[in-house]
């Protein structure tokens, strides 16, 4: 399985706060069956997010894992103003392995109406913009139909693997159901911060979406999409999302989702 969200760079956020813990979550995730970590410390008001600093500490985890396991380097990208417009101007700096996927976390108090011209102008910058654990979202929460024009603009979703056990409580445990039976969902990740309260545990999740919807599409959200993250390829087709309108253009043809999703 390929974790695309795991906060294992130590000592840069409310991640791993050290070497060791960095090297435990390592070897918890290995024997959990993970291959591949993308490593994404948060770029937010309350952490500095030095690209130079995060792959310091990647190469020094490297060194001390001798191929273990596969790391890369993403970010825990806010939708800040600020962040947004800086975004726009270093293309590469917050992306997933320096590609065009881009991990984002809404505020959970409030998403203002001006996300969906957000979202337009990073994917006319070539970015693809993943929104990252949308279950456990106080917005959205209390209007998870506000997921449905996010996703006919193109945006792909990721779900954290503990909601569906319940870790986050019952609201984000029946929503990352329902996002799974209506086809919004794209990746399970870990989210994992340290070795207690949210460990690296992708197997819980893989298990409980094979059993209720299918070993295949267990290994679309955890093996197949996420590799294409990791390598910064193609999204492979996916099956299309339920109960959002057509996205269409004006002549007709089928646009983003046409393209990517299929029946």
């Amino acid at each position: 399985m390929i974790d695309i969200h795991h906060h294992l760079l130590f000592g840069l956020d409310d991640g791993a706060p050290d070497v060791e813990t960095s090297l435990a979550m390592v070897e918890a995730a290995v024997e959990n069956g993970i291959t591949h970590i993308v490593c994404t410390p948060h770029a937010n008001t309350r952490y500095v997010f030095d690209p130079a600093v995060n792959r310091e500490r990647l190469e020094e985890l490297q060194t001390r894992l001798n191929g273990k396991i596969t790391l890369g380097l993403g970010c825990d990208f806010h939708l800040s103003y600020d962040n947004i417009e800086d975004a726009l101007k270093n293309r590469t700096k917050y992306t997933i392995n320096g590609k065009q996927y881009l991990l984002v976390e809404f505020d959970d108090l409030m998403i203002p109406p001006s996300m969906n011209d957000a979202f337009y102008e990073l994917m006319v910058a070539g970015l693809q913009p993943i929104i990252t654990h949308p279950e456990r979202n106080l917005t959205i929460q209390r209007h998870p139909e506000r997921m449905k024009q996010w996703l006919r603009q193109g945006c792909l979703v990721q779900i954290t693997a503990a909601s569906l056990t319940g870790r986050f409580g019952r609201s984000a445990q029946s929503l990352a159901q329902q996002f799974l039976e209506n086809h919004w969902v794209n990746f399970l990740a870990t989210d994992a911060h340290n070795m207690q309260s949210r460990p690296p545990k992708m197997r819980e999740g893989y298990d409980i979406v094979a059993k209720r919807f299918g070993r295949e599409t267990a290994e679309r959200l955890c093996v197949d999409n996420p590799r294409a993250v990791f390598l910064g390829e193609e999204m492979p087709p996916q099956p299309e999302p339920k109960k959002i309108e057509e996205d269409s253009d004006a002549s007709g043809k089928r646009g983003f989702l046409g393209r990517l999703f299929s029946n």
